[in-house]
């Protein structure tokens, strides 16, 4: 019976610390000043890591945003490492010139092993000493393009590691890419930048980032293979004392799965490599935040806390008691119906969560205002998925699968372009009119 209520305390607690410090980032973000850098001298040296897979449908648009760049393109270096490609990737890659890196071992898949081939290939050469830091993207990224210009000067104000802007290439395809666009940009505009103001450390999201040369030598390259090897080095940083930047000029634009079965897939895995993350790097977390009283290492317990987990086992626990009868059935039930009741005022919290992301990112987000009203209803959905998500990666075999991309242009510049040929329009109708009466 004690532990039922132990069980019962954690999970209100840990739920609605979690909620209630949502809350406090989003009144942050929206009447703090946001954190800005002062101008720097664009004149540090960069590699940019690239871990693509069959990607000759969008690797082209992403080299040609990197040397299009405000940055002087001569001290930006693309760096690809061709895994398992079965295309001509890694020759479009060189026509446009990249250092192209291929590799082909079908026992050690995903994306960190591609990236500690290719880091390591750079040591062994000598390559890498050659620069400042470096970036890491996936094959689909599009950049705005002043983004390395924007990033550099967070790297030059003393941050080692920095992560930026994260919008999408698709947000309006669809309700399924368009609710993991949403949670995105939610997180970039109202979770990061407060974490910034609050001086905590940022999570780096899988793309759209950069780390220094003493944290890559740190690191001895890239040491990191879990199924989410970005919040696996997040939580390493932290651990190491880093405190990782947020660069909310520097615009990334991803492309999302426009497929539920895609984006369950891709969202299995994210479940399964937190409870990876959580089991290897939850403890010391927990130490941490209590010996040096770090914040950031309380943030991140609670990002990783596995809720369903818990809740399994509170379950369980309790219908073994009502079985023997230490509890009754209907004390149980009646728990399982606040819980419930509680899953249903949290998606009620995401759509307002949605609506408020979409008002006050507005200018980012390319959609029509009926779109983006049915993806404010659909957010919900998305979201409530999760919940059979995480409760099939406690038992399954979670495994990396490459998403195919199909490529396009950012949703926002599109509506941006359409908008300037209507102006264009409208003046050269003005023009004749003004023409016809003279």
């Amino acid at each position: 019976m004690v532990l039922l209520n132990v069980l019962d305390i954690l999970l209100i607690v840990a739920g609605g610390v979690g909620m209630i410090y949502q809350g406090v980032c989003i009144l942050i973000s929206l009447f703090a000043k946001p954190t800005t850098f002062p101008e720097a001298p664009m004149d540090k040296r960069y590699a940019v890591l690239v871990s693509a897979r069959n990607e000759r449908a969008v690797i082209g648009n992403l080299i040609r945003d990197i040397q299009t760049q405000t940055y002087l393109s001569a001290l930006i270096d693309i760096w690809l490492v061709a895994d398992n490609c079965t295309d001509d990737t890694a020759q479009i890659a060189r026509d446009l010139g990249c250092n192209v890196v291929e590799r082909f071992d079908q026992t050690k898949v995903g994306k960190g092993y591609a990236l500690t081939y290719l880091l390591d290939t750079m040591i062994d050469d000598g390559t890498a000493d050659r620069y400042d830091a470096f970036f890491v993207f996936d094959a689909d990224n599009r950049l705005d393009e002043h983004y390395f210009e924007e990033m550099n000067k967070g790297f030059q104000a003393g941050f080692r590691i920095l992560t930026s802007y994260r919008n999408s290439v698709n947000l309006s395809d669809n309700w399924v890419s368009s609710g993991s666009a949403l949670w995105f940009i939610r997180e970039s505009r109202f979770v990061s930048a407060s974490r910034m103001w609050l001086g905590n450390s940022c999570h780096v999201g899988g793309t759209g980032f950069m780390f220094s040369q003493g944290v890559m030598r740190r690191n001895k390259g890239w040491k990191f293979h879990l199924l989410t090897e970005d919040l696996e080095f997040t939580m390493d940083s932290v651990l190491h004392g880093d405190r990782i930047g947020y660069v909310g000029s520097a615009i990334l634009y991803d492309e999302q799965p426009v497929t539920f079965a895609q984006s369950w897939r891709q969202r299995l895995r994210w479940s399964k490599g937190f409870l990876q993350v959580f089991r290897y790097y939850g403890p010391a977390l927990i130490r941490r935040a209590i010996h040096e009283r770090d914040f950031s290492c309380i943030d991140f317990t609670l990002l990783l806390c596995p809720f369903m987990l818990l809740a399994m086992i509170r379950i369980a626990l309790g219908a073994i008691y009502a079985a023997f009868g230490f509890v009754s059935w209907s004390s149980q039930l009646g728990s399982l119906f606040n819980w419930m009741n509680g899953i249903v005022w949290s998606l009620l919290f995401m759509m307002a969560l949605a609506a408020l992301t979409i008002v006050v990112e507005r200018k980012q987000i390319g959609a029509t205002n009926k779109e983006l009203f049915a993806y404010v209803l659909s957010f919900p959905i998305y979201m409530l998925s999760y919940v059979p998500i995480s409760f099939q990666a406690i038992f399954s075999k979670a495994q990396w699968k490459p998403i195919e991309h199909k490529g396009g242009t950012p949703d926002n510049k599109e509506l941006e372009e359409e908008r300037s040929a209507d102006e264009a329009a409208a003046a050269g109708k003005q023009e004749a009119s003004v023409g016809n009466a003279a």
